[in-house]
């Protein structure tokens, strides 16, 4: 570029670019690119941006996008390779809707392309309402999908970011909800480098994420956006991280008005800013001038904030030429495309999970089926179809209508009853309680199969202040179906009719009755706008289920620590104590598989030494399938407490009937290391034990699913200490 400032060279790196683009700017105009509405520098030809926008499951709060199921809902297809196209559909909405927004002059919250996404905490206890914006309870299945949203996300391309993905909440955060702002999540070293860390950790050293929200809550003592040791000692000292890090929303005020660690304003932005934080969703940040007057904050360290800043920007391509960077041509016709909107269906289909199928009772068969009963107060809601965080669709298929259009050539009549409010006593609010139940059973009473749609929304579990859960702030308070849902399921099953459930959650349900009483479960999660069609296409055997949950289903919320401690202990598969209702890693299939001739390269390796593995798997059924092949590993003989097992592995084959195929997986030495009391990562001399399965190998999985998973011993010789 001739006569071009060296900022304004494309040749130098993004850090040279960025460098020098700030040392031009004020300390007035350095502050102002540090709030999440940065306004423009015109004198710079810095347009004005805003750093808020998000894209958990979609483009959202954006106006039209494609909206995809919720993200608890993608953790159940257990797909790394779905995820990866899901998040790179994301950005290539998110190009063409920034772009022509950039046409219109509008740059307005929500409309750029750091999207604060994806949430990989860890799903530590099913009351947390904002669970079901994560992957789930396990930190391997967290990494390897969350790497896999980011990769999607930023894109292949060597020099420019398609999007800028945004790991949350660093760290340590899973409610409770109506506390966030000012409770102190106090946790060991072993349960944060075991359990809260490694997920952030993948993004960060693998997926190379270009930026890292904080959360509202302290850990061990400090506020998470003004954390020492996380922000500078683990995320920058350690990890290396190089890209931007956000405070939570309006989360740095918390600090003096909730915390109490700061006395004022001005100290919080300073505690904020001396550890890392670049940029402020909320205010507080206009602050800074009066920090560095009063000598809390030296002006190279907002410098340096600011170059992170413009780095990331300039990473993005927004500061050259449209015609250099590859992802400025997508037209804004991509937004909402038939082609996206068949990937949402397809993922849809993914995410659902078969709980229960007695007698075989689904698929059900179109041609006998003369009445079908739809009841529920989820059967016709599109609240249930979308979670929180999301865009606005331009169609959206509810389950009634899915399964409307399903039968829309068959000579069978649909009958529908909303049954019951989600949560109030009644419907109408003059009526007596119960005033839809009879009409439920009556629908029930005529129809050759019921399938009936209960569970909850993002008005009943969600973020504080978001949700409409008052008594619980977007918790929940137990794990029960709520309001008159339980009576509703008792009067229709009391009718004598086949009974398929389906349960549109976030979260676990602890549905013991319907486990004992009704023929068939399926678990549809928030299953997009497309989702009705997804499980229409489920009930009549168009595809064979393959999800699996990514969070364990437990009897009674009696049987869980309480919801303030951080401790891993009885939490989550990898150290619960009680059996299951339903275990994370299970689901069923229309099909079988068979597994055999389970082997590993070697028997004994050396500490920081890798070992591989093979399995052949069959469809031994008559049905195509997805099958997740699922690798656990077994240390036994650790020298501290550690999970009973862990997910290690694994991998998605489609087989058609007769069909077998040979699944490998590596297993590393870090995959092989304990966490020790002082947070140490250690590989030790011992014996390990290997599973392999379609799920776990514990005795309810083996009981549900009538299989033993396969399993083999190996020997790790010496001890090696890793480096993080």
């Amino acid at each position: 570029m001739n006569n071009a400032l060296p900022y304004q060279d494309e040749n130098l790196s993004f850090n040279e670019r960025a460098k020098d683009l700030v040392s031009r700017m004020t300390l007035e105009e350095k502050v102002t690119q540090m709030l999440f509405q940065a306004p423009a520098i015109e004198r710079l030809g810095i347009p004005s941006y805003n750093w808020w926008c998000e894209a958990l499951h979609g483009v959202a709060r954006a106006g039209v996008a494609t909206v995809f199921p919720q993200a608890i809902g993608l953790a159940a297809s257990f797909n790394t390779g779905l995820i990866k196209v899901i998040a790179d559909t994301i950005a290539t909405e998110g190009r063409a809707k920034y772009h022509e927004s950039q046409r219109k002059g509008d740059h307005d919250i929500y409309k750029g392309l750091t999207f604060w996404s994806p949430n990989v905490n860890i799903f530590r206890d099913p009351r947390w309402g904002r669970g079901h914006e994560t992957y789930g309870e396990d930190p391997y299945l967290t990494a390897e999908l969350g790497k896999a949203f980011v990769e999607g996300l930023q894109g292949d391309d060597k020099k420019y970011l398609k999007a800028a993905a945004c790991a949350k909440h660093f760290a340590v955060h899973s409610g409770p909800e109506s506390e966030r702002h000012s409770f102190n999540a106090v946790v060991s070293k072993k349960d944060l480098c075991e359990t809260y860390l490694p997920a952030f950790r993948a993004l960060v050293k693998e997926a190379k994420v270009e930026g890292v929200m904080g959360a509202y809550n302290r850990t061990n003592g400090e506020p998470c956006c003004g954390s020492k040791t996380l922000l500078s000692d683990i995320l920058r000292d350690e990890w290396n991280f190089d890209g931007y890090v956000t405070s939570d929303c309006w989360a740095i005020k918390d600090f003096h008005e909730n915390h109490r660690v700061t006395k004022n304003a001005p100290e919080s932005v300073a505690l904020a800013v001396n550890n890392g934080c670049d940029t402020n969703c909320g205010s507080m940040f206009a602050n800074l001038l009066i920090a560095v007057q009063n000598g809390l904050v030296k002006e190279e360290t907002i410098s340096k904030s600011v170059e992170r800043l413009m780095t990331t920007r300039m990473r993005l391509g927004l500061f050259d030429k449209p015609e250099h960077v590859p992802y400025t041509s997508v037209p804004y016709e991509m937004n909402d495309c038939s082609e996206h909107r068949k990937i949402n269906l397809e993922a849809s289909k993914k995410t659902l999970v078969l709980l229960k199928n007695e007698g075989k009772l689904l698929p059900l068969n179109r041609k006998s089926l003369k009445t079908i009963a739809v009841i529920g107060p989820n059967a016709n809601s599109r609240q249930a179809l979308v979670g929180n965080y999301c865009g606005t669709a331009s169609r959206y298929v509810t389950v009634l209508e899915g399964i409307q259009n399903a039968l829309n050539t068959q000579d069978t009549r649909v009958f529908y009853a909303q049954g019951c409010d989600l949560y109030k006593d009644r419907v109408e609010p003059l009526a007596l309680a119960s005033d839809r139940i009879a009409e439920a059973v009556s629908a029930a009473e005529r129809a050759d199969a019921v399938v009936l749609c209960l569970g909850l929304d993002a008005t009943l579990e969600g973020e504080e202040g978001d949700a409409g859960n008052s008594y619980a702030s977007g918790d929940k308070p137990d794990l029960n179906l709520p309001g008159e849902q339980q009576k509703l399921m008792e009067a229709v099953y009391a009718a004598g009719k086949p009974v398929i459930l389906v349960l549109l959650s976030g979260s676990a349900l602890a549905v013991n009755w319907a486990d004992k009483h009704i023929p068939a479960i399926v678990q549809a999660w928030y299953p997009g706008a497309e989702g009705g069609a997804a499980v229409a296409s489920l009930l009549f055997g168009e595809f064979s289920p393959s999800g699996r949950l990514p969070v364990t289903f437990y009897r009674s919320s009696e049987e869980l620590p309480d919801f303030h401690d951080y401790s891993m202990e009885n939490r989550t598969y990898r150290y619960m104590r009680k059996e299951a209702l339903y275990p994370f890693g299970y689901g069923l299939s229309f099909t079988d598989f068979e597994y055999s001739d389970f082997k590993v390269d070697k028997d004994c390796v050396d500490a920081g030494e890798d070992i591989k593995c093979c399995v052949k798997v069959k469809n031994i059924g008559t049905v195509d399938s997805d099958e997740v092949v699922q690798l656990y590993l077994k240390d036994e003989e650790a020298s501290v407490g550690i999970p009973k097992w862990e997910l290690k592995g694994l991998k998605t084959v489609q087989l058609k009937p007769g069909e077998e195929k040979t699944v490998d997986f590596t297993v590393s030495a870090r995959n092989m290391a304990i966490i020790d009391e002082e947070g140490n990562c250690i590989v030790e001399p011992g014996v390990f034990q290997l599973f392999v399965g379609g799920s776990q190998p514990d005795k309810r999985s083996s009981e549900l699913t009538h299989k033993t998973v396969l399993s083999l011993k190996f020997k790790v010789e010496d001890t090696l200490k890793l480096d993080d």
